[in-house]
Formats: structure tokens, sequence, C-alpha cells
């Protein structure tokens, strides 16, 4: 396995074939072996900076049925809510008085924030936050409504494919959502001008091996400025929940296989990491991830926004969740730094 994980450090890219063949055969010497070419990769081009970013989840309605998501409109169990524009000034506000230079938007697909109530926040928070990264996490949209709101002062979009197989995205969707539609809205965000972030989850319901090689090659393909995976956690309250929660160990793996893929990335340790085990987090930075991402929600709302079961910070004030999280990166030897912490194109 180390011939194969120094030709993906060299070419940055393995054939089919080769990328099953890694997946399918790692022992804790490879995994070892990967982390420690992935965490040099990263100290070189980043140093000891780790990176935050600000999440608002501003609403849990959506129009949407994925067969995993708590928040899925059919979930009748799930107290909803939405937060008006100056409760969201008002979390950028916290947050900027905490350090983070980068807001994330996050919420389901919800048509009562229509375009112009949605270009209307976003141009309140550029001109209130001139200096700070406006990233959207809204799903799927027309062209033509992606590029208002890159007007209006968004820079960044996250939209992960879910998975690059079309089979195997039906299977976690309803017939409505199609996985080329999705890989459209990436493709026309880049199109923009956005920093545009993919992702999977790691372990999802009928994934295989060869699922995620092609994930891989399409991420790849796609040449993006940010990464999002984390492990599939089930919510009790879809119609997946009988599933069983995704690997952690395999996605620390595809952390360190992405970034030597893709060395310049933004990489974060996910939540969802932070969920399956207690030092999730801290693991994710030591495989080569950069980045973090507290919430900034109100706290009363926090667990409300229930994408999958034991949610980690959803009882913490914004401080807290910063200040725990600064602690827990020094303890392994980096820093989170006050940073918009903007992609850049370090090497080849």
């Amino acid at each position: 396995m180390k011939e194969l994980i120094d030709k993906l450090q060299a070419e940055r890219i393995l054939t089919k074939d080769e990328f099953v063949t890694l997946l399918t055969s790692f022992t804790d010497e490879d995994s070892r072996y990967l982390f420690s070419k992935a965490r040099a990769l990263t100290d070189e081009l980043f140093g000891k900076k780790i990176y935050l970013r600000g999440v608002i989840e501003f609403t849990n309605y959506c129009r949407n049925d994925c067969f995993y998501c708590g928040i899925r409109k059919s979930n009748r169990n799930l107290e909803r809510y939405r937060l008006k524009k100056e409760e969201i000034l008002a979390c950028c506000e916290n947050g900027y008085k905490l350090g983070f230079r980068t807001f994330v938007l996050q919420g389901g697909e919800d048509p009562w924030y229509s375009l112009d109530k949605m270009i209307d926040i976003v141009s309140s928070i550029r001109k209130a936050y001139p200096d700070c990264a406006i990233t959207l996490s809204i799903g799927e949209k027309k062209f033509e409504e992606y590029e208002q709101l890159f007007q209006a002062g968004a820079n960044r979009y996250l939209l992960r494919h879910e998975t690059a197989d079309f089979n195997h995205y039906q299977k976690l969707h309803p017939p409505n959502l199609k996985a080329e539609n999705r890989q459209r809205c990436l493709r026309d965000l880049k199109k923009i001008g956005y920093q545009v972030g993919p992702g999977f989850m790691v372990g999802s319901p009928y994934q295989t091996p060869e699922n995620i090689v092609e994930d891989l090659l399409f991420i790849k393909e796609l040449d993006p400025h940010m990464v999002g995976i984390g492990p599939f956690i089930p919510h009790k309250d879809t119609p997946l929940a009988p599933f069983p929660q995704g690997s952690l160990e395999l996605t620390l793996i595809l952390l360190g296989i992405l970034r030597l893929m893709l060395p310049n990335a933004m990489i974060p340790a996910t939540t969802a990491l932070g969920t399956v085990h207690s030092k999730g987090r801290e693991l994710g930075i030591l495989a080569g991830a950069n980045v973090v991402m507290p919430n900034l929600s109100p706290v009363e709302v926090r667990d409300k926004y229930s994408l999958y079961d034991n949610k980690i910070c959803t009882g913490e004030e914004a401080a807290e969740c910063r200040f725990c999280l600064e602690n827990r990166i020094k303890g392994i030897g980096y820093e989170i730094v006050v940073d918009r912490g903007d992609y850049r194109r370090i090497v080849q």
C-alpha cells in the first residue's frame, strides 16, 4: 500500500483499480503512513494554522425528502423554525467578536426565503462585515439565482454531491432529485466564480468501495476549493434509520487521500466526526484536515437542526464552542487563526 500512497502523493491521482485496492486493503500501518504524509503536506502548505468557519443554521424547513436527512419535509416529529434577518445578523455580530471571519449560512431548501430575501440577507452581511467571507449552503438553484447571490456578496458555496454514482444517488433520494442536476449546480457555481465545496457521506446506505472511487474521481475532475466529508450517522425519523453508522477509520483514510489529491483544498474536520468519536475532529486534523466549523446558531434552535442523531454542541453558546475547540486544537499542537482562510493555489 505504501507504493500506492507514494504514487498518489506524486501524481495526485490513481486509477480506479488502484483506488479500490487502496480502500479495501488498508492496515493500521498503512493508515499511519498515509496520515503522516497527509499531515506533513498540510503543515508544509498551511503551517500549524486551523481555519474557522462559523455556521449559522437559519432554517430547518426543507422542501426535499431525502431519505437520510432529519429535516426532510416528511418528518412530522421535528419542531420547525426560521431565523429572522436580524437574528442572523446578531449571530454574525457575535461571531465577529469571537474571531470568525467566515460565516456559513446553512439551511434546508426553504422557499420561504425567496431570492430577494436571501439577496437582502447576504448584502446586509456583506455591508456590515466587508472583511469577511460569506458561504452559502442552501441547496440546488438556477444559474441566474446563484449569480445574483454572488453579486450580492456571497463568496463560497457548499453543496455535497452526496454520491457520484447515479444509481446510488436514487437509493438515497426521492425520484424528483437527480444526481445530474446536483452536479450541474456545482459546475455552475464554479463557473460563476464561487469557491465550491462538494462532498459525501462515508458509509452511506448501499455505498460500495467502487462508489467511493467514483466520488474521488468526480472530485478530482471538478477540482474544488473545499471538500466536506463525514461519516453517515442515521436519524431515527428517516427511512434509512436502521442502517449502521459510517466508519470513523474509513472517513479518516479518505481525509488523508483527499489531502494528497488536492493539496491546496480547505478540508474540514466535521461536526459528524466529533459526534462519532470524542476526539473525532482532532483525529480529522491529524489526518489532513485544516478547517473547523463551530456553531454560531442561537442555542434555542440548535437541537432542532437535526440532520442526524446525537449531534454534539447543541447546548453550548457560541463562545463555549469556540474556546473549547481552540483548547482541543492547541492540545494536538495546532492553533485556530483569525483569518478568512481563503483558498490559495500554493502548489500544482
